[in-house]
Parts: C-alpha cells; sequence; structure tokens
C-alpha cells in the first residue's frame, strides 16, 4: 500500500505541467536604466516582449548575441537592437535560445552611466 502511494504521488508530480511562460513581457527602457534589470525567458518558448521608452529621449536596447540566436516571429531587430525614440514603444515575438546575454544603450555614455541588464533563458 505504502509502495502504490508513493507511485502515485510520482505519478502526479510528472503530470503536472512545468510553469508556461507568460506569453508576453514588458521592458522598460528609462533615462540610463531597465526594468527589469534581469529579463528571465525559457528556452524554446515564444514570448512577445514590448519595449516602452519611459523617457522623453531616445534609447535603444541593443542585444547582438540574444537576437541572433533567438528565431524572430514577429517584427524586425535590425543589427540586433531595437531603437526607440522618447514615449514610444515596439513589440517583437521570438523563441529565445538557452543562454545568458548581455544588453547595452549604444548611445554615446548611456552604457557607461549604468543601462545595462541582462537576459537569461533557461
Amino acid at each position: 500500500m505504502f509502495k502504490s502511494s508513493k507511485l502515485a504521488l510520482f505519478a502526479a508530480a510528472l503530470a503536472t505541467p512545468a510553469a508556461a511562460q507568460p506569453p508576453g513581457q514588458v521592458i522598460e527602457l528609462r533615462s540610463f536604466d531597465y526594468a527589469p534589470r534581469t529579463i528571465l525567458l525559457m528556452a524554446g518558448r515564444p514570448v512577445t516582449l514590448t519595449f516602452v521608452n519611459r523617457s522623453g529621449d531616445s534609447h535603444d536596447f541593443t542585444a547582438k548575441s540574444f537576437f541572433g540566436r533567438s528565431r524572430i516571429v514577429a517584427g524586425a531587430v535590425p543589427g540586433g537592437r531595437i531603437e526607440l525614440k522618447g514615449g514610444r514603444s515596439q513589440s517583437v515575438t521570438l523563441i529565445p535560445a538557452a543562454g545568458r546575454y548581455r544588453v547595452h544603450c549604444g548611445h554615446f555614455l548611456h552604457k557607461q552611466f549604468g543601462m545595462r541588464a541582462e537576459i537569461v533563458v533557461r
């Protein structure tokens, strides 16, 4: 009887679905900051990333290796970067590849003033 209850618990654990990746995530670009600073994604699962510039000035989200290794499903990421004027937004749907990727703003001195983030895809 004890053995069968262990087996039942094991079977139930296997039947429980893994936590699903949310279908979308908002990434805010601010004056010399990104939010969140660490972006967590699941490898092989489609996700729509919406980039919102909360600043009045232009900023970008440069992640060449991340975008280069991801399969872009909708939207465009020319040169591995999303460029946004103040108050604008843009979305891209992709299927990310596992890894850790660095992000920065490519505008003059923005990276040096702290506009950096990391993408972790598990």
